[in-house]
């Protein structure tokens, strides 16, 4: 199931990322907007727009979510693999694990290595 999920939310990030589908969201809204006289600009023309909306939205968070998720966590093991192959420390594997204040404890470190190096430059 969740390979399916994944492929799913995927192809749908994908697509909903492609001009076309803006251009299909902006074409719906004219068109709601167009029709906004013929029903009167009533509560449930309101409705429609606003259930429409919302329901995509919610819909589109979950999706866009996960592939965000998929895609920092590749990333992430790349970067990691990067610092465990290379000549860098590593320390710095899996640093997004720890808390903002060991986190930027790190930084700090960095950056006193930097001033340090800079000084004996």
């Amino acid at each position: 199931m969740e390979k399916s999920f994944n492929r799913m939310a995927g192809a749908v990030a994908h697509a909903t990322g492609r001009p076309w589908a803006f251009a299909l969201c902006l074409a719906s809204v004219l068109l709601w907007g167009a029709t906004g006289p013929l029903f009167h600009y009533s509560e449930t023309w309101q409705l429609i727009i606003n259930t429409g909306t919302t329901i995509i939205t919610f819909l589109m968070v979950f999706l866009i979510q996960n592939t965000q998720n998929r895609d920092g966590a590749a990333i992430q093991a790349k970067l990691d693999e990067l610092i465990r192959a290379g000549r860098a420390k590593n320390d710095f594997i899996g640093i997004e694990h720890l808390t903002e204040a060991e986190v930027e404890e790190f930084r700090a470190r960095c950056a006193e290595a930097k001033r340090k190096q800079m000084a004996d430059a």
